[in-house]
């Protein structure tokens, strides 16, 4: 294996290139030290040369960009207009009180459906073939788990701001400028750590189809069963025990506190908890098998 070798991307998307040495023709800077570990720069060098190759390959194919601009202005307008005056009156008000409280709680299920295409992607890239000739590259294993996450968080912010566009139209008052972007930043560190989720069901799942079931099966439940489209006061008492503990209701309810105003501190711990614990479980694993997928 040399010590001086140029990260090329070009056959993953294409008309694209992309080096971790120079792009003049002179001699690659050497990405392998003697001891045979690869140096953070070179590390940060090819998940940027790897986030570029994403980034090209969307652009090839603008279909995959579909459910984060659509899914923001699909669900907002039909949860405001289908099920905002019922709901809005129960909250003591219209739909304009509705459109206050769905705004952010849609906003913790962005992150959520967003994350799930981190795990269609690996999966992707492991049938055609991408991530075997990634494996021969002397490349940080790491630069391409980082990488993709990099690029799904880009998707997670287009799909939120579309949201936040959205919703200002149908009548959402923001007053709380740094509580939005407090919000923001809270539903990108859980969206993030969702990811590893993903990212392990992405490669032990044969096929995209049997990933998206699975993140489905799991999304459905979370979803419905919490506070982001109705208040839970009117559950059953077992699902508003369900829901208590429903990391999905912490992030919705913190990010209505942020936003519209409300309690915060309670439900904003119980997020980051949420994000760190299942960061440390589920990172490790979904690195472990992603180095000693076959």
């Amino acid at each position: 294996m040399s010590s001086a070798t140029t990260v090329t991307t070009s056959g993953d998307a294409p008309g694209s290139t992309s080096g971790s040495g120079s792009t003049d023709g002179s001699e690659a800077a050497p990405v392998i030290s003697a001891d045979g570990r690869i140096p953070l720069r070179s590390h940060l060098r090819h998940t940027g040369a790897l986030v570029r190759r994403n980034l090209l390959w969307i652009r090839q194919d603008p279909e995959s960009m579909f459910d984060a601009v659509l899914f923001p202005i699909v669900f907002t307008l039909l949860f405001v207009y289908v099920f905002g005056g019922s709901i809005g009156q129960a909250l003591g008000g219209g739909q304009e009180a509705y459109v206050q409280y769905i705004v952010p709680g849609l906003m913790a299920m962005m992150g959520m459906n967003m994350a799930m295409g981190v795990g269609t992607g690996f999966n992707q890239d492991f049938n055609t073939g991408v991530m075997d000739r990634f494996r021969s590259l002397p490349i940080g294993r790491g630069s391409v788990l980082f990488a993709k996450i990099a690029v799904e968080i880009l998707r997670m912010l287009i799909a939120t701001t579309i949201l936040l566009v959205v919703g200002v139209l149908v009548g959402f008052d923001i007053t709380r400028w740094p509580g939005l972007f407090a919000a923001v930043g809270l539903s990108v560190v859980f969206g993030s750590a969702l990811m590893w989720i993903f990212i392990t069901l992405g490669v032990t799942m044969k096929n995209a189809q049997s990933v998206q079931a699975m993140g489905f099966l799991v999304l459905m439940p979370l979803q419905f069963g919490s506070s982001i489209f109705a208040p839970t006061g009117s559950m059953p008492g077992w699902l508003q025990s369900f829901t208590e503990y429903n990391p999905l209701s912490s992030l919705a309810d913190a990010a209505r506190g942020l936003m519209v105003g409300g309690p915060v501190a309670h439900d904003l711990w119980m997020t980051l908890a949420w994000s760190v614990g299942i960061t440390a479980v589920m990172a490790p694993i979904a690195i472990h098998k992603f180095r000693t997928k076959s």
